[in-house]
């Protein structure tokens, strides 16, 4: 059974840094992109950042030169690097893994950004 814990939000004042780091457990095959999204309250779940297999990056436009997505692949980590942090990044940050076939996420981990 795949299991994704996220850890690290929390409360931080604007201009501030958080790191999210993602466990993964349980047999994943195929890994296709690893990553994180966020769902801001009365709007959609939305793109962060993934990282492919063959180690290419993607950024969501807002939060590009601000946030570094990163992985061990021999611990099964995944992080999130978030400097710079401002009152719109607030949200629930969502770890996702996404095989050929299967698509995991965590429970989530508050992230809230006070001015």
């Amino acid at each position: 059974q795949v299991q994704l814990v996220e850890s690290g939000g929390g409360l931080v004042q604007a201009g501030g840094s958080l790191r999210l780091s993602c466990a993964a457990s349980g047999m994943i095959l195929r890994i296709s992109a690893m990553g994180w999204y966020r769902q801001a309250p009365g709007k959609q779940r939305e793109l962060v950042a993934a990282i492919t297999r063959d180690d290419i990056t993607s950024y969501g436009d807002s939060v590009k030169g601000r946030f570094t997505n990163s992985r061990d692949n021999a611990k099964k980590m995944v992080y999130l690097q978030m400097n710079i942090l401002n009152p719109e990044d607030t949200a629930v940050y969502y770890c996702n893994v996404r095989t050929l076939v299967d698509n995991y996420w965590g429970q989530g981990t508050q992230v809230t950004v006070s001015s």
